[in-house]
């Protein structure tokens, strides 16, 4: 394949992530995508390339943006977070002390802190719905707040894969008296001039890049099945109807009416830059209504181990994956102290407090990796070289 045009800017000392970059284009099968770094406040990587449809017939523009599924509960959790610094949320609270509705089905002793880290028993609705409810906000957060937990809440954790976002959007919205797309555009993205958006208004479709088909996740190395071949066993299953109810998200990611929804755990549309510059003012104390202190609590460990969604092991945080040394595809960079989330296909944004770094790759090839794409993990990589900390 033909060497990709690199745009943008990088940092002579941070040359490496460039040649990482390229090589996913040369080597790896990259349509189009951008990374970005920023390091105590200051931006040394900045570049795209590709195509921004998997046609090849759009070129991928600086102001691009893109579906980052997953890395958007990042910034869901953050807009909660700022609500506990401020005063008006306690995350040991009970989620009904917020939301009455919630305690329906003896979930009324439910904390607000098992919705972020996941705890909570509640990653899908057991009646399948009807593919429009995806963007009925009062629709999905009604069916959640009827729903009987799957396990014993706090007993165990499993993957909230797109119910995160109404779960604890939905206490964001009763408390600030907005949505959670809105909180999180003027309480963070503006303020930061992060060209971040969770609910897009139509003037800004034009940009967004299409997102090719996901290929078959690969087998596992030890003969496990993949989420895939999980769903399809199990149509029925909690981890089906918690990537599939209502059937409509496996197929809406490339529509208007997905992209104006406010989904906050599955839908926002960013580029990497945007992403980056979040979670470097995370890293360097910079970020409105959080410090350090906040900071700690973000990447303060709350479960570990096997999920029961995703049936391998994961690590989380308050709302924010974490590194699992030892796992594979589940650590990033050199530290364990990092927090951040990774998106479904590839995408990634993550703190490095003790770095002062933020980081952020986005793309519209969807790579089969439920947790850290190599894609990703070379541009990682190569970032931390620059910085002489090299993976551990």
């Amino acid at each position: 394949m033909a060497a990709a045009e690199i745009h943008g800017s990088v940092d002579p000392k941070f040359e490496g992530v460039r040649r990482a970059f390229a090589e996913n284009f040369e080597s790896a099968g990259e349509i189009g995508a951008a990374v970005s770094v920023v390091v105590e406040g200051r931006t040394v990587v900045d570049l795209w390339a590709g195509h921004a449809d998997p046609e090849r017939t759009r070129p991928w523009e600086r102001d691009t943006l893109v579906n980052v599924y997953s890395t958007t509960k990042g910034m869901t959790a953050l807009c909660a977070h700022q609500l506990v610094d401020e005063g008006k949320l306690d995350l040991d609270a009970p989620v009904a002390r917020y939301w009455p509705e919630f305690a329906a089905a003896d979930k009324g002793r439910i904390p607000v802190r098992w919705l972020l880290s996941h705890r909570a028993g509640l990653p899908a609705v057991r009646q399948l719905l009807p593919g429009d409810a995806l963007f009925d906000w009062d629709a999905m957060t009604g069916a959640l707040a009827a729903e009987s937990p799957w396990w014993d809440p706090g007993t165990q954790h499993g993957y909230h894969a797109v119910t995160f976002g109404w779960l604890v959007g939905e206490v964001v919205r009763r408390i600030t008296g907005m949505s959670l797309g809105a909180t999180f555009r003027e309480k963070i993205a503006r303020p930061l001039g992060a060209d971040f958006w969770i609910g897009l208004p139509d003037r800004e479709h034009e940009r967004v890049a299409r997102l090719g088909a996901p290929p078959m996740a690969p087998p596992t190395p030890g003969g496990e099945p993949s989420l895939m071949e999980i769903v399809m066993r199990e149509p029925e299953g909690m981890t089906a109807r918690a990537f599939a109810n209502p059937p409509s998200i496996m197929t809406s990611a490339n529509t208007p009416a997905w992209r104006r929804a406010e989904i906050p755990g599955a839908n926002g549309q960013a580029n990497a830059r945007a992403i980056a510059t979040i979670y470097g003012a995370a890293a360097d104390d910079a970020l409105p209504s959080l410090g350090a202190e906040s900071v700690e609590r973000c990447r303060t460990e709350q479960s570990r181990g096997p999920d029961a969604v995703l049936r391998l092991s994961t690590r989380m945080g308050l709302g924010f994956m974490l590194p699992q040394r030892g796992v594979e595809g589940a650590f990033f960079g050199p530290s364990d102290r990092v927090f951040g989330h990774p998106g479904a296909g590839g995408s990634l944004g993550f703190a490095d407090p003790e770095a002062k770094l933020g980081f952020g790759y986005v793309m519209n090839r969807m790579g089969p990796h439920i947790l850290i794409d190599p894609r990703a993990a070379r541009l990682v990589d190569a970032a931390y070289s620059a910085l002489g900390s090299g993976r551990a």
